[in-house]
């Protein structure tokens, strides 16, 4: 069983949480009628649809429900690799009635895997057939489905990119609800559209989708809801409350603290009387003066009365220079 198995390996993790989370808001989505069926597929390969997948069915079978993880995906399979498990026979080799050793359909026991988490039973892709679309519209995969469902409580099915083939757009007809898979500066709108539409034109159920590889910066990650404060606070009680720390553009890099804490308590006691000698990260800011300059009054604004009175003055005196010069020459 691989690393990629976290909501099994590492239970308490964050992504683990996450994948909780995903569980229950599955499982309220779904409230009119018990979910038995469910399919995980995406747009492109590369989202992260298989490790999903695997790691939903934990979370669902440590909440102590009997799931069967089925790979749909008869192209490139793997879910056999994450589990560690027989490749063979798988979902290929019952639907078709073709196997190496001549299993019988109606020992189902026989194409189911049981895994190191309990609850939890896996069905391989089995061997590549040369027409998967194909089985999958036949009669014996809803057979497959009704049976598997007296079984177990809870289906999931691992489907195949829905852009490049149309395996999962199938089986979403016959399944109870679909979740797509998608990754973070990876899948395309176009291309997420494209398959929203192609699964609601055939009458399937979308429950969601899940936003895949997200980055998360380490800190961001440590900082969960129950792990990472008890661990901080152990660490962070034998610090002091308070520290002095040093600006950029203070010129102190060369001292130590403690030389600064006794600077600080020269200054105190008055012993450093000439403002020279005390260090420029000690000194109090220079204010310089601001000369503020008083506003010129603003002068009140003259009523066109005023201002028709101040025409004819100006008026009346140019008549009276006008006379006089007139005067002056008659004589």
């Amino acid at each position: 069983m691989k690393k990629e198995l976290i909501a099994h390996k590492d239970p308490k993790s964050p992504v683990s949480e996450i994948f909780r989370t995903l569980r229950t808001n599955i499982q309220f989505m779904n409230t009119n009628k018990p979910l038995k069926t469910l399919l995980v597929t995406s747009t492109l390969p590369g989202e992260g649809k298989s490790w999903v997948a695997s790691n939903l069915s934990v979370a669902f079978a440590q909440a102590g429900k009997r799931v069967i993880l089925i790979d749909a995906d008869m192209r490139k399979g793997r879910i056999y690799n994450i589990f560690g498990v027989l490749p063979r026979p798988g979902l290929s080799n019952y639907l078709s009635g073709v196997s190496e050793n001549g299993y019988n359909r109606e020992n189902l026991g026989e194409f189911l895997r049981e895994t190191e988490v309990p609850n939890l039973y896996v069905m391989p892709a089995g061997n590549i057939p040369p027409n998967p679309s194909e089985l999958l519209i036949t009669p014996q995969m809803v057979n497959l489905l009704e049976q598997l469902k007296q079984e177990c409580d809870l289906i999931i099915i691992d489907g195949t990119p829905s852009k490049l083939v149309t395996d999962a757009v199938i089986l979403s007809r016959i399944v109870d609800s679909t979740i797509i898979v998608t990754a973070h500066n990876q899948t395309k709108k176009d291309d997420l559209q494209k398959v929203i539409r192609g699964i609601k034109n055939v009458g399937g159920n979308i429950a969601g989708i899940v936003y895949n590889k997200i980055p998360v910066s380490a800190k961001k990650y440590n900082e969960t809801y129950y792990y990472s404060s008890i661990s901080q606070k152990a660490q962070t009680n034998n610090k002091p409350e308070f520290e002095y720390k040093p600006k950029k553009d203070e010129n102190i890099s060369n001292k130590s603290k403690s030389s600064v804490q006794l600077e600080s308590k020269k200054i105190e006691n008055n012993s450093l009387r000439d403002e020279s000698d005390i260090p420029k990260a000690m000194r109090k800011p220079e204010v310089e003066e601001i000369k503020i300059q008083k506003a010129p009054k603003a002068t009140s604004a003259k009523t066109p009365e005023e201002k028709t009175a101040e025409v004819l003055k100006e008026f009346n005196e140019y008549l009276r220079r006008e006379r006089r010069n007139k005067y002056k020459y008659r004589k």
